[in-house]
């Protein structure tokens, strides 16, 4: 490789717990190399994501705007694929991502696996190779894809399937002059997990006693088709296909470091790890994520992701850190390590925390913060404590983090906290006014996490994604975007 930068892959996973990790003390998941990637590189033990949920986090992570900038409140159920009953939707359009400034500073841009985004039929924010889900989650065999620019279903298993595709990427770009960047999106761990996994990982977890996972009884918030009774026969066989699903994806992840390590780039390209929202498989109470529980829930299993970086030489190996940073803050990390940066940083709430890859340097804890919405829902949390504002009624929510990590009680009518209540939500507050977009502010939206239909917006929004389309449609009539590349 002549270029003087490095090649970067991103590995995303769907729906996995910050515990759903052997090197974070898991001692039943299976993930050797998801260990072997910690054991070379640096593990974030307190890496949070913008939103409990699928497409607003993984928005946030592309262009470091919060939901309330971006527009994106809840996964997208509506827009992926055009249909006579409704258009289209470029959920991001207009809106500067990472890979657009990578792809303008002559990195060569891939994506294998979900996008989730909109209009998923078209390449955009930078990647000229597309191979993508035509929605964004559903059955592990059979899955619909777009390759080549044209609908396809997948007869394989589906995280083989985004592997090859990677792999194939990879070896067609390793020996350029400029640098690659690839995401590689895998749908896994998120559900189905019951008759949806290949034997040998299954038969992994036959005897596994689930010892690390608590049986906490069913909470009442919890939407009642998705938590099964702790102990009975469905929660194991869920457990069981959660988990072959993490190690199934981990073994795929091996290949993918093996590649490299075969055409000797491994020193020359940076890999991230990272989860797109957090899960609870039973963990108090419930299972899944924001959308697990209505009220919509803001606790640490959903909000909290596992997360690895490692750049050989210049990433610690071996190291954790416990600093707090945000998916808001990746972007600008991202670009940082290879010189460049987010257009328009100063309107953005992120940071580059490229400083905690310097054993000597440390980010101020005590002025550290990390905000997360849900529609609705409004966090803040700081290293001591957490506080959840829930527009317009409640009900709110007060945690003291440091000796109760399992938020397992509400401290916000207790009047001794009545002044750490005023300080976190006037906090809470004024971090949204500065960074909301009026136009698309999530506590304005009834957003119940049933999903996403169209733009957001102030009672109009089907009519601005019906004219969005519209507008994409023209533009695209004039100067046709390519539907596949390599």
């Amino acid at each position: 490789m002549e270029s003087n930068r490095p090649n970067i892959i991103v590995i995303l996973s769907d729906d996995q717990g910050p515990w759903a990790l052997g090197c974070a003390g898991n001692d039943e998941i299976i993930t050797p190399n998801l260990d072997r990637l910690a054991a070379e590189g640096t593990r974030l033990d307190q890496f949070y994501c913008a939103s409990p949920v699928c497409s607003p986090a993984r928005a946030t992570l592309l262009t470091g705007q919060i939901p309330s900038q971006h527009g994106i409140h809840d996964w997208i159920s509506g827009g992926s694929m055009a249909s006579n009953d409704s258009p289209a939707i470029r959920y991001l359009d207009g809106k500067p991502s990472y890979t657009q400034v990578l792809a303008e500073n002559g990195f060569t841009c891939g994506l294998s696996g979900k996008w989730h985004l909109g209009d998923s039929m078209v390449p955009q924010h930078g990647f000229s190779h597309w191979y993508t889900h035509q929605e964004g989650g559903g059955p592990y065999y059979g899955a619909p894809m777009i390759r080549d620019g044209e609908p396809v279903t997948e007869p394989g298993y589906l995280t083989d399937a985004i592997t090859d595709d990677a792999l194939a990427f990879i070896d067609a770009h390793h020996r350029e002059r400029d640098p690659f960047y690839l995401s590689v999106h895998f749908t896994a761990p998120h559900s189905p997990w019951i008759d949806s996994h290949p034997r040998e990982y299954l038969e992994l977890y036959a005897d596994c006693a689930f010892h690390s996972i608590p049986r906490d009884p069913v909470h009442p918030w919890s939407v009642p088709e998705l938590a099964p009774e702790p102990g009975s026969d469905l929660w194991r066989a869920q457990l069981q296909g959660y988990f072959a699903a993490v190690t199934a994806m981990d073994a795929n992840i091996g290949r993918i470091l093996y590649r490299l390590d075969e055409h000797a780039i491994a020193e020359d390209t940076i890999v991230w790890f990272l989860s797109d929202n957090g899960f609870s498989a039973g963990h108090r109470g419930i299972w899944g994520k924001g959308n697990a529980t209505f009220p919509l829930n803001m606790w640490d299993n959903s909000v909290r992701v596992p997360a690895i970086a490692r750049y050989p030489g210049v990433i610690p190996a071996g190291a954790v850190r416990t600093e707090m940073v945000s998916a808001y803050d990746f972007p600008h990390t991202l670009l940082a390590q290879v010189g460049l940066a987010m257009p328009n940083a100063e309107e953005l709430p992120g940071r580059a925390f490229t400083c905690l890859f310097d054993p000597e340097n440390t980010i101020d804890r005590d002025h550290v913060v990390i905000l997360d919405e849900y529609g609705p829902v409004r966090m803040i949390r700081t290293p001591a404590w957490k506080y959840v504002h829930r527009y317009p009624y409640g009900p709110h929510e007060l945690y003291d983090m440091a000796h109760d990590p399992g938020e397992r009680e509400n401290l916000i009518d207790n009047p001794a906290k009545a002044e750490i209540v005023t300080l976190l939500r006037g906090e809470l507050q004024r971090w949204f006014t500065r960074y909301v977009d009026p136009a698309v502010d999530g506590a304005h939206e009834q957003v119940t996490g049933s999903g996403q239909l169209a733009l957001a917006g102030t009672g109009n929004a089907g009519a601005l994604a019906y004219d969005q389309s519209q507008r994409i449609a023209k533009e695209a009539e004039q100067s046709p975007l390519p539907t596949s590349g390599t």
